[in-house]
Parts: C-alpha cells; sequence; structure tokens
C-alpha cells in the first residue's frame, strides 16, 4: 500500500492524498460507507459504485466471524467475491463491538470471551485470532485489536486498558508474519491510538503506534459520548505524533461538521454509520442543514431533497414524496434518504479535497459548518 500527499491547506493541517491499494486508488480525504455484515444497509452494490462513487466500504470482523463465518467466505474466496465488491474494502476488528457487548464478555490480558447476540454462544477474540479471521475476510486494510475505553473512564481503568493494547498490538504484528493472505493481494494492518480523553496516555498510545512503522494509523475511543470538543482536542494533539507521510484514521467520527473539523486536524479517514441509520429514521443531511423528512412541514414541499442541485438519487424525490415514503411504511423511503445521506457525505469530502487543493479549505469549512448543523 502506498500513500502520497497531493495538497495542504495553508491555514490548518488538512491534506489531500491518495492511498493505493491492489484493489483500486482512494482520493484522501475520504469517507467509507459503513456495511458491517458485508452489506451497507438499504443501498445496492451499483449504487454504491454508480450513483455515489463510494471507493472503499467497511465490513466488521466481529459480525462476519458470527455469519455466515469465516469457512463461507474462504470458500467464496474473500469477501470482495462474496459480496462482489471490487473496490478496497477496510475490515474493524471487533474490538468495538466486543465493548459494546460488555455484558456478555470477560476480558483478559489474554483476550476476550464473549457471548453472540445471535445465539448466545460462547467465543474468544485473541490477537492472533483476528489476525486469522481477518486474513479470512480478506480486507485490504484490516485493524489490529484493541479495547475500546468507555466515557466516562477512570485513569487507572484507561491507563491498564492501554497497556493491554500496546501488548495485543505486538502480538498482531507478530502474529501477521505467521499467516499469509489468502487471495493473492496486500493487507495492511492499521495500528488504534487509544488512551480515553487523557493526553498523557494519548500521547503515549500515539508515540507507541507511530514506532510501528505501519501503512497508516487509526485513532480509536472516540465519538463515544465525550464532548465535540474533548474528541478535537485529542485528535489534534494525536495527528501531532502521528507521521505525517502515512494516513490518518478517525475511526465512527461522525455529523458533517465533526468530519470537516476533523479534516481540517489532519485525519484522512472516516467511516460511521450515522447517514444510514439516521436515514433510516427520516433524518437527511443537507447542504443547508438537517431536516426530519417526517415533519408535516414537508408535505406539499415538492422541491428537491437538496435545494442546491446536489442529487444523489433520481431527481424526482421530492421532500412531499419521500415524506409520503415514510408515512406509509415504504422501504423505499429508507433506501432513497440512506442514498442521500451517503451521497452527501462523499460528495461533502470530496468538495473538501478539492478546496485544500485549491488552497481555500479553511475559509470554506468556516463557511460551511454554520450551515451543516442547523435544523431545518
Amino acid at each position: 500500500m502506498d500513500f502520497e500527499l497531493i495538497g495542504r491547506d495553508a491555514r490548518s493541517s488538512a491534506r489531500a492524498g491518495k492511498l493505493t491499494t491492489d484493489h483500486g486508488d482512494i482520493e484522501t480525504p475520504i469517507f467509507m460507507p459503513v456495511g458491517t455484515a458485508g452489506t451497507v444497509k438499504a443501498v445496492h452494490q451499483r449504487e454504491l459504485k454508480n450513483d455515489i462513487q463510494a471507493q472503499i466500504i467497511l465490513g466488521n470482523t466481529y459480525h462476519l466471524y458470527l455469519r455466515p463465518g469465516t469457512g463461507i467466505l474462504e470458500q467464496a474466496g474473500g469477501l470482495h467475491r462474496f459480496n462482489g465488491w471490487d473496490k478496497p474494502i477496510l475490515t474493524d476488528s471487533g474490538g468495538y463491538q466486543v465493548y459494546s457487548l460488555s455484558a456478555r464478555r470477560k476480558l483478559t490480558e489474554e483476550g476476550v470471551t464473549f457471548q453472540s447476540h445471535i445465539d448466545g454462544s460462547r467465543h474468544k477474540f485473541t490477537p492472533e485470532r483476528v489476525m486469522e479471521i481477518q486474513r479470512s475476510i480478506g480486507a485490504d486494510i484490516i485493524m489490529a485489536f484493541d479495547e475500546c475505553t468507555p466515557y466516562p473512564c477512570d485513569y487507572q481503568y484507561a491507563a491498564k486498558s492501554l497497556t493491554i493494547t500496546n501488548h495485543w498490538l505486538d502480538r498482531c504484528f507478530e502474529h501477521l508474519q505467521k499467516v499469509t493472505p489468502l487471495y493473492g493481494y496486500q493487507q495492511s494492518l492499521f495500528p488504534i491510538v487509544q488512551g480515553s480523553t487523557f493526553r498523557d496516555l494519548r500521547a503515549q498510545s500515539a508515540e507507541f503506534v507511530a514506532s510501528k512503522g505501519a501503512d497508516g494509523n487509526a485513532i480509536g475511543g472516540l465519538s463515544v459520548g465525550e464532548p465535540h470538543e474533548i474528541m478535537y482536542e485529542m485528535t489534534e494533539l494525536v495527528c501531532g505524533i502521528l507521521p505525517q507521510d502515512k494516513p490518518r484514521y478517525l475511526m465512527g467520527v461522525g455529523t458533517p461538521a465533526n468530519i470537516l473539523e476533523s479534516i481540517a486536524l489532519g485525519i484522512d479517514m472516516f467511516d460511521c454509520v450515522m447517514p444510514t441509520r439516521n436515514g433510516r429514521n427520516g433524518m437527511l443531511f443537507t447542504s443547508e442543514g438537517i431536516i426530519n423528512i417526517k415533519n408535516e412541514k414537508w408535505k406539499d414541499d415538492f422541491s428537491p431533497i437538496d435545494e442546491n442541485g446536489l442529487v444523489f438519487v433520481d431527481s424526482h424525490y421530492s421532500k412531499a414524496y419521500l415524506r409520503h415514503l415514510f408515512a406509509a411504511k415504504e422501504m423505499l423511503g429508507s433506501m432513497v434518504a440512506s442514498l442521500h445521506n451517503l451521497g452527501f457525505y462523499l460528495w461533502l469530502v470530496k468538495e473538501a479535497r478539492k478546496h485544500i487543493i485549491e488552497g481555500d479549505f479553511s475559509t470554506w469549512k468556516d463557511q460551511m459548518v454554520p450551515k451543516l448543523i442547523r435544523r431545518r
């Protein structure tokens, strides 16, 4: 994998780059639609490719391990062949899902024993096992196994957790050398910076991660309930330590405004379930603010979903029609809203990239953010 910096913003740490993988190039900054179980909910592959031009999607180790299982994925020739996506894929390690199953898990320095949310069966994830599972899935970018700490979190717990995460990272790198790729292309391991909201722990983690010389690096454990100001503070601190010549991935973030502010701090890659999850519940992101399409005010508004000419789905879908679909509980409503939101997110990072290269990103961002957070 290769990463090339194309441009920088003079007034911030924003960068434009190109990430090259064996399944294609990724222009950064980039937003990655989340396909937890091998599919982006309510969106066809052809729409991802052709309508909104997604360059990379996510899968999740925990969910794909449980269903359909690594045996099926290996028989298919990996996730790319299983789901028909021929562009890059990134897989999360499952650490966040294990974190969310706190009532169903037991964590030790060896690994995590947990119960399946599907049938209650018991399983064990170790760094070694997670590397093997991600080899079976076959993503281009794979994540180290870590523990995501909750917010709020006391210092003692965060410090102990970071010690475990660092130890697990060493084991991930060591074991990855013992299990070769299964499908004839390279897989790049990204370590994850943790440390909760404590500056010294975050700095320690970032320095440890940077020392590994990985193809790229991630920042985890943010966007878990902490105020946005703290998220930005931790992100800025970590970006000042991680290598300048490697991509930086802020995991699980976030709103359109979060993304622009984080790009300004030096982040290159993002993922979040918000576009599709909120879309399925009638929340739409537009260039003029946030719309709850279920509200009565839209029932006779026949204007396009986005009034500034941004069309990510068929142009005949007006606000009134989309509201009708939700009122009638038609599945098409969730599909249109999800595709629109994903299209808007991808448009937003593409515009950010354009303005970074043109040299006016900071001015453009300062104009966009107030509009993006406005409730309409």
